[in-house]
Parts: C-alpha cells; structure tokens; sequence
C-alpha cells in the first residue's frame, strides 16, 4: 500500500514490482507512456539504441554519437554502465534479446 512517508528507496521498490506486473508489450508501453514525458521516453530510447550499438561493438562513441544525436558524454556514461559498473541491468537484457 502507498504511503506518503515511503522512502525514495521505497518508491523505487514498488515501482521495479509494477514493471515486472506487467505481462506484455502493449502493457509496458502504455505504462510507461503514463508514466513518463515524452522527452524522458525519447531519451530512454536513444540510451537503448546505444546499449545495443555498443553491444554490436562495431562502432567509434563519436560515430554512435552522431547517428543517435546523442552527445559523446552520454554514449560514455551508457559504455561505462554497460562494461564496469556493478548493475549489469543492459547487459542482462542484451543476453535476453
């Protein structure tokens, strides 16, 4: 149950089990069309699209850079979560996909 008192810790926590509720691909696209701005939905799907560039490792950061738009600081930020950081949350899903 919400409560207005719930930590930020908390609110991440409920919203990780909302996501994973969801069973489909239309249902995940909705929720996350409710969920976020249009500008957030654009951003999280260039940082996607340069997961998976990376991925395909084929490519310099500044020619992903130029084809996604993005700046060559944020391709460095998706590289480092991609390769050193202790999450592993892309490259989870690009084992999946």
């Amino acid at each position: 149950m919400a409560s207005k008192n719930e930590t930020p810790e908390q609110r991440f926590a409920a919203l990780c089990k909302a996501i994973i509720s969801l069973k489909t691909e239309d249902e995940v696209k909705r929720f996350l069309t409710d969920l976020c701005t249009p500008g957030e939905m654009k951003d999280f799907g260039e940082r996607w699209l340069i997961a998976r560039l990376l991925d395909q490792g084929d490519m310099s950061y500044r020619d992903i850079a130029a084809l996604t738009g993005a700046s060559t600081t944020t391709v460095g930020r998706v590289a480092r979560f991609l390769q050193q950081e202790p999450h592993k949350g892309y490259k989870k899903i690009l084992e999946r996909i």
